[in-house]
C-alpha cells in the first residue's frame, strides 16, 4: 500500500464529531465515518466499502450545509477522491478473514492485536465493556494499588495539532484511586461478562510482599495475566515506578516476587526514561516475566507560561514533571521496541509495543519491529474507542493486500533492516531529489531550507522554477521534508558519489 492519496490536510476542518450531521443528513452514504476513514490513514478499505455509483454526484451536498462548521469541509469532494483516486488501485478480491488478525499475548487468545493500555480510557467497567462492545480485544486495567490516591486538577497538556487534535500529551495522572477490592468486583464482572475478552491488570506494590499479593488477588479475580508497573513517571517517589525499571536488581526481584503471587501470565512494562531497556527485560526474564511492554511515558516539561512561568499542567501556581506520550513519542517507543527485539535473550518473550499509536500504520510498524501485540490510550483520549474499527480494518486489509494469513507472519520483518549504529550504511551513492513542476507552487521554502540548512545547491530563477545544482547536491532530502505541496521526491535512482 503506498503513500495515502488524501490526507489529514485535505480535511483539516473536519472536527470528527459525535453523532455527526453530515451522516444524519445523507440517506445514501456514512459521511462521517468515511471521513474518519481518511483521518486514520484507512481510505483504501472506505473506498472499497463504497456503492458502486457515487451518490454524491447527482448530490447538493446537504452534508456540507449541516456541518457545523458549515460549508468548510469539503466533503463531496472527499468522497469523490475516494471513487476517482482511491478505488482504481485498491486490491481486487479482498475478502474478510476473521482469522487473520486472531494472535496472542502470552498464550490468551486475541481476536486482533489491539489492547486499551493501563490509564484513565481503562478503569471503570462501563469504559471497558463499551471498548470491549466497539471490538478491542482487551485491556491492560488501570495500575492497582494499596495508596491513597488524591489526583490533582488539572492534570493534562498539550502540544496542539491539527483541527483539535493534539500531536504531544503530557499527563501527571496517578493511578486507580478506588480500593483493592472495588477494582477487583470490576475485573471479576468484566470477565464474567466478557470472557472472550483479554483482560490483564496493572499492578504497583512498594515491596516483595505487595507485589506477590496483588498478582494473586488479580488472579483469583479472574484476571488473565498481570502487568507489573515498573515504569510510571508519576509514581516515582520512595522507589516506585521509573525508580524501580532503571534498576535491573529491583526489576527482577519484584517480577520473582509476582509470579510467586499467581501462576497466571506476568508482563513486566518497562520504562524509557533510561539510557537503554534490555537490561532490564533481561532482568525481568530472569525473575520469571512470560512477556515485556514498552514504552511507558517519557518524563516531561512542557509549556512554561511566560506570564505566571508556571508549567503545564498548571496546579495552583505549581506544576511537575509528568508522562509524556501521544504520536511523538512514537520514534522513541520505536526504537526501544527495536532494541528489545534483536536481544537474543528476549527472543522467546512476547513484546506488547505502546507509544504513540493512532492509526493501523502505526501499530504495523510495531509488529514489524517484534510487537505481538498493541496497546492504546492518548488516540483513545483524543479519538474515543471507535478507532478500533479504522484500525482493525487497516491492518487486515493491509495482511490480505501483501497475501499475509495472519498479523503474526510479519512480526519482526523489519528488525534485519534497522541497526543500533550508522557504521553499517553504506555511502557511496546518492540519491538525488526530483522536482513536480505541476505541483510546485514556487514559495521557496526548499531553497531557504538547502540554503540555510543544507549544501545551497538549490536556487530559484525569475520565473520562480527551482533549479538544483547536481555538483552541490548530497542527497540529504531536507528539501523533501520541508515542501509544503509535495512537489519533492526522491529519484528513485542511486548515482555513484
Amino acid at each position: 500500500m503506498s503513500k495515502c492519496k488524501i490526507s489529514r490536510k485535505d480535511m483539516i476542518d473536519c472536527v470528527l464529531c459525535n453523532d455527526a450531521p453530515c451522516s444524519y443528513a445523507c440517506h445514501k452514504l456514512d459521511p462521517a465515518k468515511l471521513l474518519q476513514s481518511i483521518w486514520f490513514e484507512n481510505e483504501s478499505v472506505a473506498a472499497g466499502d463504497l456503492p458502486r455509483e457515487n451518490p454524491c454526484a447527482v448530490c447538493d451536498a446537504v452534508c456540507e450545509r449541516k456541518c457545523v462548521r458549515t460549508g468548510k469541509v469539503p466533503v463531496k469532494d472527499l468522497i469523490g477522491r475516494l471513487y476517482d483516486e482511491v478505488r482504481p488501485d485498491i486490491a481486487g478480491d479482498i475478502t474478510v478473514d476473521d482469522n487473520r488478525l486472531c494472535t496472542d499475548i502470552c498464550g490468551i487468545s486475541l481476536e486482533n492485536p489491539f489492547l486499551l493500555s493501563s490509564s484513565v480510557v481503562s478503569s471503570t467497567y462501563d469504559m471497558c465493556a463499551r471498548a470491549f462492545e466497539a471490538g478491542w480485544a482487551g485491556a491492560v486495567f488501570k495500575t492497582v494499588c494499596s495508596f491513597d490516591i488524591h489526583e490533582a486538577s488539572p492534570r493534562f497538556s498539550a502540544i496542539p495539532g491539527d483541527s483539535g487534535s493534539f500531536i504531544g500529551f503530557k499527563n501527571i495522572e496517578q493511578l486507580s484511586d478506588k480500593s483493592v477490592d472495588k477494582d477487583m468486583e470490576i475485573v471479576h464482572r468484566l470477565k464474567g461478562d466478557y470472557p472472550e475478552k483479554a483482560v490483564v491488570v496493572s499492578i504497583m506494590g512498594q515491596n516483595e510482599t505487595e507485589w506477590e499479593q496483588l498478582a494473586g488477588v488479580c488472579q483469583d479475580a479472574g484476571a488473565d495475566a498481570v502487568e507489573l508497573n515498573f515504569s510510571c513517571p508519576n509514581m516515582a517517589d520512595g522507589g516506585l515506578g521509573s525508580d524501580i525499571g532503571q534498576v535491573p536488581e529491583l526489576v527482577e526481584r519484584f517480577t520473582s516476587a509476582a509470579k510467586r503471587g499467581c501462576s497466571i501470565p506476568v508482563l513486566a512494562k518497562l520504562t524509557p526514561n533510561t539510557a537503554n531497556m534490555k537490561e532490564a527485560g533481561e532482568a525481568a526474564r530472569r525473575g520469571g516475566a512470560d512477556g515485556l511492554a514498552a514504552i511507558n511515558t517519557i518524563k516531561s516539561i512542557m509549556g512554561v507560561s511566560p506570564d505566571t512561568f508556571v508549567s503545564s499542567p498548571d496546579v495552583n501556581g505549581m506544576s511537575a514533571v509528568g508522562g509524556y506520550s501521544g504520536n511523538a513519542v512514537k520514534p522513541i517507543a520505536l526504537r526501544f521496541i527495536s532494541e528489545l527485539g534483536h536481544d537474543n535473550m528476549l527472543s522467546d518473550m512476547h513484546i506488547s509495543g505502546i507509544g504513540g499509536i493512532e492509526t493501523w500504520r502505526d501499530a504495523l510498524e510495531f509488529i514489524l519491529l517484534g510487537s505481538g501485540s498493541v496497546q492504546v490510550t492518548t488516540a483513545v483520549m483524543k479519538y474515543g474507542y471507535r478507532i478500533i474499527e479504522d484500525l482493525t480494518s487497516g491492518l487486515d486489509y493491509f495482511l490480505a493486500s501483501r497475501g499475509y494469513a495472519n498479523v503474526t507472519d510479519i512480526k519482526g520483518k523489519a528488525l534485519v533492516h534497522v541497526s543500533d549504529t550508522t557504521d553499517v550504511l553504506e555511502r557511496d551513492t546518492v540519491v538525488f531529489p526530483i522536482f513536480d513542476r505541476d505541483k510546485c507552487i514556487g514559495c521557496g521554502r526548499c531553497v531557504i531550507s538547502c540554503r540555510d540548512g543544507g549544501h545551497r545547491a538549490l536556487c530559484m530563477n525569475s520565473e520562480r522554477r527551482i533549479i538544483m545544482d547536481g555538483k552541490k547536491c548530497v542527497g540529504c532530502h531536507l528539501c523533501v521534508l520541508v515542501c509544503p505541496e509535495g512537489a519533492i521526491g526522491a529519484a528513485g535512482k542511486r548515482i555513484k558519489r
